[in-house]
């Protein structure tokens, strides 16, 4: 093993391993990228379909139970996937700012010289979640019809640079390597062609990137944080090479040689060998060399330390004695308002009217807020046959998304309203260590990026998950002013550190309660909304952002 310039210094932290892979959606179905707590997401509102009238004595109370919580593995293995149950901490200020790219490695090497190998290894050993493997063989250039021809001849020339998009391939990782949601092609190997559906990728701490031609383009290297190159002997990579085409892309020998000699050969010496000095670390032997695959683990740890940020505390010590913001809406304190609040903040109250009165008060709140929504004007023919001037959404569509678990009590009561609603969910969840918020778990629908968002957490209190879950929004590509955070209560701090951050979001409460203690609970309050209204008795020692405390 080789180090070359000052990649190789600082590198003195110990790992253990684990188990990772890129979460991807085919396009045309929901986003949906990393994972939650196996017991995450499974209290929803189909167990809330019977309710009595609020003046009738209930015949059968609900029972409550007791929130399980328990050491579980970072990692739960299924049979197509690995699913992590560690979160992905703030990459953001509290300016809403993406404040910590991406740390991307380039791993280069001739034709079968271990880079997947490699790469996997490194994944496994960096115990870090929300990693992302880019392959640089889903961006071979869409072939012509002459094109394909010679290459089912093995006359076509993958090994060449101007096989490569590299324009493309430089843009889906400058925005994944900024934190944006990307989708990247799937190349067929068997038909020579990219297939019609793409794969979402998103939310990477880590971006491993491997290629024969990583190092080839100066826009490319300008990404990379790390340079590997990966030297394996040419006999071994021939070998390599014949099993891998014949076996899995349908190859004869005759066809894999006859490749190898005219063009893999001549391209690895003129294009890819050469790239060795830029390589910040040249690592013989591929994936059996340990230590020096112990040494880039620990130097990327190393980095990963630097970058970590805390955005809680921040936020608890922003904005004090600030006006609120103009993009704040409180409903009128009515009567009624007032009545509904009295209830569900009395500790005394019955679980079954807490849940009564809350989707009362849900309604009213998303009546409210459609109000805000942007019309245009129309004209309709009645029965009668005259005309009348009314008003219609301009926009294409609206898309609820609730952060969980307590946002989604709120979906019934969209659902009630906007007929045919799509809905996406968010998980994020406090990291017990640290105390910042987590991202653990995303589904968000096709296309959201042209929709008109509400976003929906029952209690907001310093902010934390609702800016997180503004920020995931923002790097689906939703456009801030389309975007309106609803909650029935929020305190005063809740409200600055979202309108500081982000000034174009529409933020609409029922009530805003001025104090928060300091445990970030909501002063006076309503209580943890989640436990109250799912009937579950969290224990001590559980956190989680959205039940109704907004850590």
């Amino acid at each position: 093993m080789r180090f070359r310039g000052t990649s190789a210094k600082n590198m003195a932290m110990t790992m253990s391993q684990s188990d990772a892979e890129v979460q991807q959606k085919e396009e045309g179905e929901e986003d949906e990228q990393s994972i939650s707590r196996s017991d995450s997401g499974e209290d929803s509102l189909d167990g809330l379909t019977t309710h009595r009238c609020p003046l009738t004595p209930s015949l059968s109370p609900r029972k409550r139970t007791i929130s399980q919580s328990k050491t579980e593995p970072p990692l739960l293995r299924t049979n197509k996937r690995t699913i992590y149950t560690a979160g992905r901490p703030p990459w953001y200020n509290v300016t809403g700012t993406t404040f910590k790219e991406a740390f991307v490695i380039g791993l280069c090497g001739g034709s079968a010289s271990g880079k997947t190998t490699v790469a996997n290894k490194i994944i496994e050993a960096l115990d870090v979640p929300w990693v992302v493997l880019l392959s640089m063989d889903s961006f071979y250039k869409v072939l012509s019809k002459e094109e394909q021809e010679l290459a089912a001849k093995n006359e076509y020339n993958f090994d060449h640079p101007d096989a490569f998009d590299f324009e493309l391939l430089v843009t889906v990782l400058r925005k994944l390597k900024k934190g944006k949601s990307i989708k990247v092609p799937v190349y067929d190997f068997t038909a020579h062609n990219r297939r019609k559906e793409w794969k979402t990728v998103y939310g990477a701490n880590v971006v491993i990137f491997e290629g024969i031609l990583a190092f080839a383009n100066k826009e490319l290297l300008k990404l990379l944080d790390m340079k590997v190159f990966v030297d394996t002997d040419s006999d071994i990579r021939l070998v390599r090479r014949l099993k891998r085409d014949i076996t899995d892309r349908g190859r004869d020998i005759a066809g894999v040689i006859k490749q190898y000699n005219k063009f893999v050969k001549p391209a690895f010496e003129q294009y890819i060998e050469p790239t060795v000095q830029v390589a910040d670390i040249v690592v013989p032997r591929g994936g059996e060399n340990f230590v020096a695959l112990d040494l880039i683990v620990q130097h990327v740890h190393s980095q990963l330390e630097k970058r970590e940020i805390t955005v809680r505390s921040a936020l608890a010590s922003a904005h004090q004695g600030q006006p609120l913001p103009k993009t704040l809406s409180v409903m009128e304190s009515t009567p009624q308002v007032r009545g509904l609040h009295t209830i569900i903040r009395n500790k005394e109250t019955s679980r079954d009217e807490f849940i009564f009165y809350s989707k009362r008060l849900m309604r009213l709140l998303i009546e409210h807020a459609l109000s805000f929504l942007p019309l245009k004007p129309v004209s309709v023919e009645t029965p009668q046959g005259t005309i009348y001037e009314g008003k219609r959404l301009s926009g294409k569509r609206i898309t609820g998304v609730s952060i969980l678990r307590a946002g989604e009590t709120m979906e019934q009561a969209l659902m009630a309203v906007c007929k045919d609603i799509r809905l996406g969910k968010i998980l994020i969840q406090t990291n017990h260590d640290t105390g910042e918020p987590e991202l653990h778990y995303l589904r968000l629908p096709k296309d959201i990026s042209e929709d008109y968002v509400i976003l929906m957490d029952s209690t907001v209190s310093t902010g934390a998950a609702a800016l997180m879950a503004v920020r995931v929004l923002l790097d689906h590509d939703v456009q801030e002013d389309k975007i309106f955070l609803l909650s029935l209560l929020m305190a005063e701090m809740g409200v600055h550190s979202v309108a500081y951050a982000f000034p174009k979001v529409r933020i609409i409460t029922t009530a805003v309660d001025k104090n928060v203690n300091d445990e970030f609970h909501i002063i006076p309050g309503i209580g943890n909304f989640g436990d109250r209204y799912f009937g579950t008795d969290a224990p001590s020692d559980w956190y989680e952002s959205d039940d109704g405390m907004d850590y």
